[in-house]
Formats: C-alpha cells, structure tokens, sequence
C-alpha cells in the first residue's frame, strides 16, 4: 500500500500521543479512587454493568478515529486496473460441430454461458467486440463499451449458425482487421494522432474459440496468426471439446464444421468431431497469447472467467480512501450505538 500524502499518517502518532494521556490520566483517577474507595470491586458492582463493555465504545471511537487518519492519507493499492482505449475481440465458432454434446449442454451452449462469465468479469470501460465464424466470418457486434449489447449478440448466436465448414484463419483476419480499426476510432485527437505508434501495442487481445481443423477459408491459420503477431495483437485460444465428440449428419449438401463438405451423408450416420488443438496452439504461441485445452464446461467457464479479469487490464495503483472512509463511519456508529445500550440508566 502507498499512500499519495503520507505526511497525514503522522496525525497516528498524534492519535497515540493522546490516547495514552488520557490513559495515564484515567490510571491517576483510579488511584484516587482506591485511597477514597478501598474495595474497588463493590463499587463497579453497584455503578453496574460488565467491566469489559466500558472499554469497547472508547476503542471502537479510537479505531474511527485511527480509520480517518489513513484516509486523509489517500491510500492506494496495487491492483490490475483497466486500460485506457483498451479493446478486445471474442471469436466464437459457431460450425455445425458445435452442436456437439461432448461439453454439456452442447459445445455451443457453454462456449455461450462461457462468453456471458467473460464479459461480466470484464472492466466496464472495455470495448467488446464479437467475431462469429463457420466457412466464412462476420461482425456481429462492433467493439463496443455497451456489454448489455454484446449480452444480447452472444444470447443470439444460435441465429447465426454455419454448416459451410471452419475458415480459422480468415476468422483472424477479421478479428485483427476489427480491432485495427478500433483502436484507430480511439486516436482521432490531435493528441492521440501524434503519439508514437508504441503507444497502442497491448491496447487489443484477442480471445478465440474453436472446436475443429480448417476446413474452408482464403487465408490459412498461419496467416492469420502472422497477421495478428504483426499488428501486436496476442490470441488467446481455446480448443473446445473432446476427441469423442460426434454429431449425426442430416444435411446432404455439406458436411460438419471440422470436415471437409461431403455431400450425401445420411440422417443416421455419426460423424467425429474432435477438435484441432495443435493448431489453436500454434497461434497462441506465435502471437504471444496462451492457449487452453477445454474438455469440460467447467474448464472452460473458468478460462473465460480468469481471462475476463484479466484482459484489457495492466498492473496500476487504486485509490481505496473510501473504504477507510466507511471503515471510519461504521465504526463511529457502533460506537454511538453500543455506548447508548450499555451506558448507566438512573432508576
């Protein structure tokens, strides 16, 4: 903890200072009190009351006291604070082997309730944006500081289902051209127009989930990972599912998200769906994000979790004075309260 004026916290010692005066001046009290009084015990027993509640009021008034001269302080605190201007982009397979039951409800469904957790867990200032992808990508909500709007995308994924295969890397592309263009909208001052370029390096991430190989697309995964190192924008990828996973085929005109389209499969016919790890974990490593094996709703609920307070964050100072404050206030109420209960009353 750093305080921003700490010649205040010298107003302690002055809180000390008088605290053991008026202690010494109470013990000389007392002393009188056993010349004139010499069994000190039937005197409290008739003033009345428990001997330890005379002392609680004082030190709960004292701790107020000490609570207010922390605050006057202006304490601070280091803790992941939001970043200024800071943006990122969820990237969600939305492929027909995300309906896929191997991560309960389905694939889809808890990369969903996973998308919720990760943006109620992030800063309120951070802009959002969400990608959706199948054999080609889109937009489906521009980066955005309203979270109730991208809430209301991620609810309606389902509308946007795809059966055209998996286009990872033009899902990267998009997500990197999006966030390009984001953190461009943030430098339209003067100001912001003339500061170096470094200036916006770590300002986006991008969060990428997927369950399959690619399949479909113009650029390859490589490319698009290379795109993303070259605009200094890390992906953070998550391979959803389990080798076991399976989907029944019932379209005769293309196949499943992370299979090449085969037409003419039949309505009973199982097809594996198993995700593509290796790749998802290559881009991570080359563009400086981290990458997460997701077999379970769980897992995956706390990688977004985690990454939710997290992302768009840097290690910064918060000012807590008004914990202090109330800490203060609360105690002074006590207090007041439990000196009005247990005081003396008159017959």
């Amino acid at each position: 903890m750093t305080f921003e004026r700490p010649v205040f916290l010298l107003s302690l010692l002055v809180l000390a200072a008088g605290v053991a005066f008026v202690w010494w001046l109470l013990r000389r009290r007392r002393m009188r009190y056993a010349v004139r009084f010499t069994n000190l015990e039937v005197l409290a027993a008739v003033a009345g009351g428990s001997a330890w509640r005379r002392f609680v009021p004082p030190v709960l008034f004292i701790a107020s006291l000490a609570a207010l001269c922390v605050a006057f302080a202006r304490p601070h605190v280091d803790r992941m604070v939001a970043k200024e201007r800071a943006v990122v982009i969820l990237v969600i397979d939305t492929s027909r082997s995300m309906q896929a039951r191997d991560v309960k409800p389905t694939r889809l469904g808890a990369a969903q309730e996973a998308l919720r957790t990760f943006v109620d867990r992030a800063p309120q200032r951070l802009r959002i944006g969400l990608v959706i992808f199948a054999g080609e990508a889109q937009v489906a909500t521009p980066p955005t500081a309203d979270h109730g709007l991208v809430r209301q995308s991620i609810d309606e994924i389902g509308e946007f289902q795809g059966f055209g295969g998996t286009a990872i890397g033009d899902a990267l592309d998009a997500a990197v051209t999006l966030a390009q263009q984001a953190l461009a909208e943030g430098q339209q001052t003067i100001a912001l127009r003339t500061a170096p370029e470094q200036d916006t390096k770590g300002l986006a991430s991008i969060l990428f989930l997927s369950d399959g190989a690619q399949t479909r697309g113009t650029l390859l995964p490589e490319e698009g990972a290379a795109k993303a190192k070259e605009a200094n924008i890390p992906v953070y990828t998550v391979a959803l599912g389990t080798p076991e996973g399976v989907i029944r085929g019932g379209f005769g005109f293309g196949g499943p998200g992370n299979q090449a389209p085969s037409p003419g499969y039949g309505s009973s016919e199982i097809i594996p769906v198993p995700p593509d790890p290796e790749t998802l974990r290559g881009i991570a490593e080359t563009t400086g994000g981290r990458f997460t094996e997701a077999r379970t709703a769980q897992t995956l609920e706390r990688t977004y979790e985690k990454l939710g307070s997290s992302l768009g964050r840097e290690p910064g100072k918060s000012e807590v004075t008004f914990v202090f404050l109330a800490a203060a206030g609360g105690l002074l109420l006590l207090a007041g309260v439990l000196s009005a209960l247990w005081s003396p009353r008159l017959p």
